[in-house]
C-alpha cells in the first residue's frame, strides 16, 4: 500500500508501551484438548480422539488484553467471571501478564465462560461451550463503572469485546461513551449482532462478514454484497468506520467518507480464525490511540491478524515478528 510507510508504523509500535487501553466485555477461558484420530467409533459415525494434553488460554476479551500486552501495550480489564476455579484461572493468568484485574467482578450464580476445542491433527474436531448469558446485576455494572471513572484520566483508548453474554448493555455503552467524549479518546467495538443498536457514537466496529451480513439483513456471497452490506451499516451514520475481517480474504476499510479499501491476507496459510478477531481489534486499537490514520492502523492489524491465523488455537503477536512482516510487505 504505496501511502503506507514504514518509519510510520515503526514509530507507532514504539508507542504501544506508552498506552493503557481499557477492555471491557465477556471474559472467557479457551480450553485446547488435543490428541490425534485413529478410528471411527463402533457406537456411532464419529471420530474417537485419544486425547494427548490439555491446555488453556485467556480468551474472549482477556485475549484482547492478552494481545495488547504481548504488543508492548498495558490496559485494564472489566468484565466478570463465575466463583469457581476457571474464574481463578483466569485470575492468575491475568496476573502473570501484570494486569489490573480491579475491573473484574465476581458473580456468585454465574459460571465461568469456557469454550472447549477438540482438536485432532491440526484440525479443530468439535466445539462445546459451558456458560450462562446473563445480563450483569446493576451493582455489578456499579462497580465496573466506579472503576473505569477512577482510571478515565489515564485511557487511551477503549476497546469493547461484545460476545453477547451479558456485559454489554445500553446503559454501559451509554455511560462508555460519554467517558470517551469527555477525555476525547477513540472507542472500538468487536460486535454482536443482536446489540448492533448500541454502538452508535463508537470510533469503529470490526465485524467479520458473516456478523455484517447478519447486521445488515443481507448475505455475503461476492465483493458486490460486502461493498453493499458496508455502504449500508454506514450510512446510518452511527460510527466513523467500518473494518470488515474476511478470514483468507483479508478485511475492507470503510472509512465514513466513501473511500473503500481492501486489504489482502498475509497468512501464508490460514489453520485457524480463533482469536483473530481479538488481535485485529488490539492492535488496530493500539495503531489508533498512537497516532496512525485508521488505514495504517488497518494494515498493521491485518499484519497481526496473518500471523495468528496460521496457528493453531488461540495465539499472540509479538512485536519482532509485525516489525519484520512490515519490511516484507512494503
Amino acid at each position: 500500500m504505496r501511502d503506507i510507510d514504514i518509519e510510520s508504523l515503526n514509530k507507532a509500535i514504539d508507542n504501544f508501551g506508552r498506552l493503557k487501553i481499557l477492555v471491557i466485555g465477556d471474559i472467557m477461558l479457551d480450553q485446547f484438548i488435543w490428541g490425534k484420530v485413529c478410528r471411527i467409533s463402533p457406537e456411532a459415525p464419529v471420530p474417537v480422539v485419544e486425547v494427548e494434553r490439555e491446555t488453556t488460554m485467556l480468551g474472549g476479551a482477556a485475549n484482547v488484553i492478552n494481545n495488547l500486552v504481548s504488543l508492548g501495550g498495558k490496559g485494564f480489564l472489566c468484565g466478570v467471571v463465575g466463583d469457581d476455579s476457571n474464574g481463578r484461572e483466569i485470575f492468575s493468568k491475568l496476573k502473570s501478564l501484570d494486569v489490573d484485574i480491579n475491573g473484574i467482578i465476581i458473580e456468585q450464580d454465574r459460571p465461568t465462560s469456557v469454550k472447549t476445542r477438540i482438536i485432532a491433527h491440526a484440525q479443530q474436531v468439535v466445539r462445546y461451550d459451558r456458560e450462562k448469558k446473563l445480563l450483569l446485576k446493576p451493582k455489578t455494572i456499579n462497580r465496573i463503572l466506579d472503576f473505569i471513572y477512577g482510571k478515565k484520566e489515564e485511557l487511551s483508548g477503549i476497546i469493547v469485546s461484545d460476545y453477547g453474554k451479558g456485559v454489554v448493555s445500553r446503559r454501559l455503552m451509554d455511560r462508555l461513551k460519554g467517558v470517551a467524549l469527555e477525555c476525547n479518546i477513540p472507542m472500538a467495538v468487536d460486535p454482536n449482532a443482536k446489540n448492533f443498536s448500541l454502538y452508535k457514537g463508537a470510533t469503529i466496529i470490526t465485524p467479520n462478514h458473516a456478523q455484517a451480513g447478519e447486521i445488515a439483513g443481507l448475505e455475503v456471497l461476492t465483493e458486490g454484497d460486502l461493498i453493499k452490506v458496508g455502504e449500508k451499516l454506514l450510512n446510518n451514520k452511527r460510527f466513523k468506520a467500518l473494518l470488515i475481517t474476511r478470514g483468507k480474504d483479508g478485511m475492507t476499510l470503510f472509512d465514513g467518507e466513501g473511500s473503500i479499501v481492501h486489504i489482502k491476507s498475509v497468512a501464508r496459510k490460514v489453520y485457524d480464525v480463533t482469536g483473530a478477531g481479538d488481535t485485529v481489534i488490539a492492535t488496530l486499537m493500539l495503531g489508533i490511540s498512537s497516532g496512525l490514520d485508521i488505514k495504517s492502523a488497518a494494515f498493521l492489524s491485518n499484519l497481526a491478524a496473518g500471523i495468528v491465523v496460521g496457528e493453531v488455537g488461540t495465539s499472540t503477536v509479538q512485536i519482532d515478528h509485525l516489525k519484520r512482516l512490515i519490511v516484507d510487505n512494503l
